[in-house]
């Protein structure tokens, strides 16, 4: 099966059929690219979903991503992230090894086609140029026959008649023997024309073409090989990435089995707990029995005296029956029923505000005493770690510039030593610093671990409230000296402060206050910027005055003049309290 001798006459139908193959192969490689472009677009979609639902960081969300859900969902994010990747592996490979090869090849065959093609016109031009020069002798034998045969019966003519010269009969012989050579010469050069005619003609048919369409086929059978190898790589690029792909597909569903419910469900426990213990019982108050009162309804010197107990809500409350419950402004005020107390209850908030709290516009106390016991504790135990880590990092600072001067020492060529002493001094400084800050949040720490009530001693401080000895008043509650730095709140247990606390409104608190006495002065061992409201800043070496001391939160209060006062940091100043100032305390 030849192209050459099965389609000889077919030259113009090949032309064309090979021009079609051609942009066949085109478009094969135009839709090759196309999908290697949908593969890029669909990874690079992707790509943005999965940044798009990546947590932010330092967010919430980020906190958010303990949770083993919220952590298999980010690996869902990450593996479909290898996904996308996988996909742009399929985009460079078709590029690769078929577009650019298909490319390079369709402009090989066009190459061939055109010189195959230009050799065939030559050969049928060249045939041409045969058969014209065969029509032409042809042509020129017939005309110089003709002319032979009119000469021939010329002559004849002139010999029969008698009136005609011998002479004039001698010319029309001599010019039909003339014509007459001239026939015969045509027709030799005419045989011979035809002779080369069909020798050529012959080796047309039986050689030019067929090598010429023997190539043509060769190449149109490349051309269709080609184009399946393609097709076949276009598999294979796909099923290489299969395995890959199954991998990102099995990490999505081991994530998934990992996630854990009752973790989860510890995790909330732990991000939530306040340390508080359930209320106890409320006892029946009977209300048919007449009470005995005094002729003043706020004095409660008589409650001690009454048949029931008095509940207290001061700072030096015996233990509090409902800790989110706000006591009555007025004790004339009648008590509300017992499920408003518990609907009041059920929707406070678990975190309390103290009064420096409130008083700085909401701020984070530094000690976190705004938070209840068991979440105050993790925050202390994490700035606790913290501050270890970054003491680690300036010691191992100091160690590399100690090993640095010991070289300078024994090799002075390559630096001064005495260059690294100021380096070496900050980060000395630095250290101790950490250590202070370290310190003072350790020993915030260990209060916290040592005031966490236990279940029976809540028990016992919530029954405690129906009887009238004194009790302990809980760490848990705002009320306590070390969450209100200004004094409003104390820990002695006279009966004086518990009548001053039960007469006084908490929102009294927030009244105008004359200005405070100074108990003392200060020297600032180092500067602070006073940022948060309720703070003031101060220059290191400066003198203040101390208006009230450190209760136990880690904050003093000074004053600087009438207009500018605040609380700093205690371990900040050297406090000098004059022993004879009203509200000083006095050391044995």
């Amino acid at each position: 099966m030849s192209w050459g001798t099965e389609l000889w006459d077919q030259f113009d139908n090949l032309e064309k059929h090979t021009q079609w193959g051609i942009d066949v192969l085109e478009k094969y490689i135009k839709f090759v690219k196309e999908r290697t472009e949908i593969e890029l677009s669909y990874a690079k979609q992707l790509r943005n979903l999965s940044k798009k639902y990546q947590p932010k960081k330092n967010s919430k969300e980020e906190e958010e991503y303990k949770y083993t859900s919220c952590k298999a969902f980010l690996s869902t994010l990450n593996e479909m992230n290898d996904y996308a990747g996988q996909h742009e592996v399929i985009s460079e490979n078709m590029t690769s090894q078929i577009t650019v090869d298909l490319a390079r090849f369709v402009q090989e065959l066009k190459q061939e086609r055109k010189s195959n093609f230009h050799d065939g016109r030559k050969a049928q031009q060249h045939m041409e140029t045969c058969w014209k020069q065969l029509e032409s002798s042809k042509r020129r034998f017939e005309r110089d026959c003709k002319e032979a045969d009119r000469a021939q019966q010329y002559f004849e003519k002139m010999d029969a008649d008698i009136n005609v010269t011998k002479a004039d009969v001698e010319k029309a012989r001599q010019q039909a023997q003339i014509r007459h050579q001239m026939a015969e010469d045509s027709k030799a050069d005419y045989s011979s024309s035809l002779q080369k005619f069909n020798q050529e003609q012959h080796e047309y048919y039986h050689t030019h073409i067929p090598s010429i369409f023997q190539k043509i086929q060769e190449m149109e059978e490349r051309r269709i090989v080609r184009i399946g190898e393609s097709m076949k790589t276009y598999a294979e690029v796909d099923r290489q990435v299969i395995p890959i792909i199954g991998k990102c597909l099995d990490g999505i569903v081991k994530a998934a089995e990992a996630i854990n419910q009752k973790s989860d469900s510890q995790l909330v426990i732990e991000a939530y707990k306040s340390g508080f213990e359930p209320p106890g019982d409320i006892e029946f108050e009977d209300y048919t029995q007449p009470m005995k009162r005094t002729v003043s309804d706020n004095s409660l010197s008589n409650s001690r005296g009454d048949g029931k107990p008095e509940l207290k809500f001061g700072g030096k409350s015996k233990g509090k029956l409902w800790p989110f419950i706000k006591k009555n402004k007025s004790p004339k005020q009648q008590k509300e029923p017992l499920s408003h107390r518990f609907n009041e209850f059920m929707i406070s908030k678990p975190k309390i505000h103290c009064f420096r709290s409130l008083k700085r516009g909401g701020a984070t106390p530094e000690d976190f005493s705004n938070l209840p016991p068991e979440q105050r504790r993790k925050k202390l135990q994490q700035k606790v770690d913290e501050l270890n880590k970054e003491i680690q990092k300036e010691m191992d600072q100091r160690d590399a510039i100690t090993k640095m001067k010991d070289v300078y020492l024994k090799n002075p060529q390559m630096g001064d030593p005495a260059s690294l002493d100021h380096k070496l001094t900050e980060v000395s400084q630095n250290i101790e610093k950490l250590r202070l800050e370290a310190q003072k949040f350790e020993a915030w720490l260990a209060e916290v671990e040592g005031r966490l009530p236990t279940r029976g001693e809540q028990a016992r401080r919530q029954s405690g409230m129906y009887d009238g000895q004194g009790a302990p008043t809980t760490a848990n509650s705002c009320a306590q000296d070390r969450e209100s730095p200004d004094g409003s709140y104390t820990e002695e247990r006279s009966q004086e402060n518990e009548v001053k606390v039960l007469a006084t409104d908490f929102d009294d608190e927030f009244d105008d206050e004359e200005p405070l006495p100074a108990i003392g002065t200060c020297k600032a061992l180092y500067t602070f910027e006073g940022q948060n409201e309720g703070t003031i800043s101060v220059i290191e070496g400066e003198i203040l005055y101390v208006i009230e001391e450190d209760k136990g939160d880690g904050w003093t209060r000074i004053r600087r003049n009438e207009d500018e006062e605040g609380y700093v940091p205690t371990s900040y100043v050297e406090v000098y309290l004059d022993k004879n100032a009203k509200g000083a305390k006095t050391y044995i």
